[in-house]
């Protein structure tokens, strides 16, 4: 009975189907299904699904934003259970995500917060048109792992360099990484502006994450 409950989870965000996702969510509370349960074992396997088929091109843009509106509407539901309840999911990292200066693209951003959300990163999205000295200052005050940079134009991909320089000028870049995605951003620019690694979509930004945060812990083991 269980693994139907979780099947039918996981289904309501393939379909991309946010009412019948809140309430499965709801019915999972009113059943007793532990919300972390309900989420890594029902819905996040959806997510991933759905990512990986995109990835794959199986899957068009549409499909992927009525998915993320899915897992969306089922988060609220059960985080606000597990605030209420004392419980918590283990943190996987703080990212401070956003789109550039200049640039107000918000769907692919948009995707790789929900990804990162749906695997347990805790993602304070900045939005769009976001300037270099507000990603500083928030990775700052919320001691951010990641700082993840999107931009959908070749004239804002260069606030990417931007937001590296002004992280290094404030002191901080050696306490963060920073991932770049969008459109005209390639590997070779992601190296060339320092920033520590590509992502492009939202599947290899979620591996990507996990890499560098792999990369800290074992940094922070290693040190006396």
């Amino acid at each position: 009975m269980m693994d139907d409950a979780f099947s039918a989870m996981s289904r309501s965000i393939v379909d991309g189907a946010p009412d019948a996702a809140a309430v499965l969510a709801q019915n999972a509370v009113r059943d007793g299904i532990p919300p972390l349960d309900a989420i890594n074992l029902g819905f996040v396997p959806g997510m991933h699904y759905v990512g990986e088929q995109f990835a794959m091109r199986t899957m068009l843009l549409p499909d992927m934003m009525a998915s993320a509106e899915a897992m969306r509407a089922a988060m609220g539901v059960l985080e606000r259970e597990l605030t209420q309840s004392g419980a918590s999911r283990p943190n996987e990292g703080v990212v401070v995500l956003g789109t550039v200066k200049g640039d107000i693209h918000e769907i692919g951003k948009a995707l790789v917060g929900t990804i990162l959300t749906a695997h347990g990163f805790r993602v304070h999205d900045l939005g769009v048109d976001v300037p270099a000295d507000r990603f500083a200052a928030h990775a700052r005050e919320l001691q951010a792992d990641i700082v993840g940079l999107s931009a959908l134009l070749t004239t804002t991909m260069k606030q990417q360099r931007t937001v590296v320089e002004t992280l290094q000028r404030e002191g901080i870049r050696s306490q963060v990484k920073v991932m770049v995605g969008g459109a005209p951003v390639t590997r070779a620019w992601a190296e060339e502006i320092g920033a520590d690694g590509f992502g492009k979509d939202a599947i290899s930004a979620l591996a990507l994450a996990r890499s560098l945060m792999n990369g800290k812990r074992s940094i922070a083991v290693g040190q006396p």
